[in-house]
């Protein structure tokens, strides 16, 4: 693979405090797989829902293949996540217990080529706390002019 895939969440750590991370495998098409090649995704706003014992990825956008034909994707429709059955019944158990959400972080395409998805498990902010988080990037970005 010429270059690296890596598609990041920004607004996931400034939206929500991140507890726990996993990484998770996606059920994809072969049109998806090739959209995600030209880097044509986005996770911005994307959440995981659970639907039985299964997690899927909803409103994703992966932007239609431009080569595709009648056979292309569905830019936005759910994807199922491929975790272990123990990390299945974890986040299940946490997601209802304490009132937790589970956001992607990061999508990116390992060594092997294989599409993997970074979840968190997240707890919500409040407006104050994003506050707090902009002034300690401030304070991080002053620091750092200040050295150079």
């Amino acid at each position: 693979m010429e270059k690296a895939i890596s598609i990041r969440n920004k607004r996931a750590s400034f939206e929500y405090f991140l507890l726990q991370e996993f990484t998770a495998g996606i059920q994809l098409t072969g049109t998806e797989i090739k959209s995600i090649r030209e880097g044509k995704a986005s996770i911005a706003d994307a959440f995981c829902s659970f639907k039985g014992n299964e997690l899927f990825v909803m409103n994703m956008h992966i932007a239609e293949y431009s080569m595709g034909t009648i056979y292309n994707h569905e830019p936005k429709r759910e994807r199922k996540l491929l975790l272990t059955k123990r990390e299945l019944h974890k986040l299940l158990v946490k997601v209802k217990e304490r009132g937790l959400t589970i956001i992607p972080t990061v999508f990116f395409i390992n060594e092997k080529g294989l599409a993997k998805l970074t979840i968190a498990l997240a707890k919500g902010k409040h407006s104050y706390d994003k506050r707090e988080t902009l002034k300690q990037k401030d304070i991080k970005r002053e620091l750092a002019q200040s050295r150079d």
